[in-house]
């Protein structure tokens, strides 16, 4: 027979003080406790960059802000005077060509165009990113729609409404830049999805041209991409038709940045779990409807930092078209600093860190506003 051991319970005879309340004081003297001097290791790497940032910020702060030089009409305004006095960066130079850096040689008189379209760019990114801006279906087709086909008329030019041509070879800077880059940036997510889709089609003949397109793409350096647009695009069309020189190798960035952006979505699309497939093919919906309301939403969320990472590897990839004779940021520089007018050891130095803080503030946004929307996304799970 089994004998069955009585259950004791313990019930605590004297009262035990209250446990201290979490502690939530804050400050920087706490934060820098947990964060950077949490142990032996994190203290260490905390000291070393420390060192790091006390020996390069400075003379870099000093360099752009402090020994600069702001007012000038030529190059001898950023030579070191007879007292040896250390010249920093000649910004002199900057404001001197800072029409040039943003519109090339686009004609003076009518460089009120370029500023329309980069108010109209502005106004349909604001109206795109802002999650709880106002009838956004209608700025969607704004951005697709309107934007390109005003920024189109008003940079090359219509007659029919008086508004002359300009040449694409006059374009240049930061206007050619934005360009490049937001023709890459809108081409390449939308293709990119097709591109990830049919490489994950039933069909073999969809999915094999899908495949070979992204690795042939994938598989060659950009500038071997400009160079096909620039010289092969024009082989493959009817006796004279010419494309503009300018068109060609945005169709190469575009081209080539969908091939990479359909490897980015393609990833989210299998993180997906098959039990969402399963759950909308039950509710009857066709492969569209599925992959448009329940599929897609879901990939693009979690692979919004490679998106975005692709959107700035584009944007600064850019930089390329100069290969094949394009006048951006860049070469726009790199032309205005040989001008024997402003010849001075810094000037070189001056147009460079120009670019450089152009494309770091352009890229900063850029990865700030995908973290943000991160962040809200979290936030919204959470509920």
């Amino acid at each position: 027979m089994n004998v069955v051991a009585p259950q004791r319970s313990f019930v605590r005879a004297e009262q035990v003080d209250a446990l201290p309340p979490p502690r939530t004081a804050s400050g920087p003297v706490l934060w820098m406790r947990e964060n950077l001097f949490s142990g032996p290791i994190n203290t260490v790497v905390t000291l070393v960059m420390a060192w790091v940032l006390f020996w390069t910020i400075p003379p870099i702060i000093d360099y752009l802000i402090g020994s600069a030089v702001w007012t000038g009409s030529d190059g001898s305004a950023c030579r070191e005077d007879t007292t040896g006095r250390e010249v920093g960066a000649c910004w002199a130079f900057v404001i001197d060509r800072i029409n040039y850096f943003v519109y090339g040689s686009y004609p003076m008189e009518l460089r009120w165009r370029p500023n329309i379209f980069f108010l109209v760019l502005a106004v349909g990114i604001v109206w795109m990113l802002w999650l709880d801006a106002p009838k956004r279906g209608i700025g969607a087709i704004y951005f697709f729609i309107v934007v390109p086909l005003l920024s189109y008329w008003l940079l090359a030019g219509f007659p029919m409404i008086g508004l002359e041509e300009v040449p694409t070879g006059l374009w240049g800077g930061i206007l050619v830049t934005i360009v490049v880059s937001a023709v890459g940036i809108v081409v390449s997510l939308p293709f990119g999805v097709l591109l990830a889709l049919g490489r994950r089609s039933h069909l073999p003949i969809v999915r094999l041209v899908c495949v070979i397109v992204i690795e042939f793409t994938r598989g060659v350096p950009l500038i071997t991409v400009l160079f096909m647009a620039n010289t092969m695009l024009p082989l493959f069309l009817a006796e004279g038709v010419t494309v503009d020189r300018l068109v060609r190798p945005l169709i190469g960035v575009a081209f080539f940045a969908s091939a990479y952006m359909a490897e980015v979505i393609r990833g989210g699309l299998q993180a997906i779990p098959k039990g969402q497939y399963e759950g909308a093919m039950s509710l009857g919906l066709s492969y569209p409807k599925m992959m448009y309301f329940i599929i897609l939403p879901q990939a693009l969320r979690i692979v919004i930092p490679g998106i975005v990472n692709t959107f700035i590897g584009l944007f600064k990839d850019t930089t390329l078209v100069s290969i094949v004779g394009i006048f951006d940021l860049i070469r726009t520089v790199e032309s205005a600093r040989v001008d024997p007018v402003w010849s001075a050891p810094s000037v070189n130095y001056s147009g460079y860190a120009f670019a450089a803080i152009f494309y770091f503030l352009c890229c900063w946004g850029m990865s700030w506003y995908s973290q943000s929307v991160e962040r809200r996304l979290a936030a919204s799970e959470k509920r």
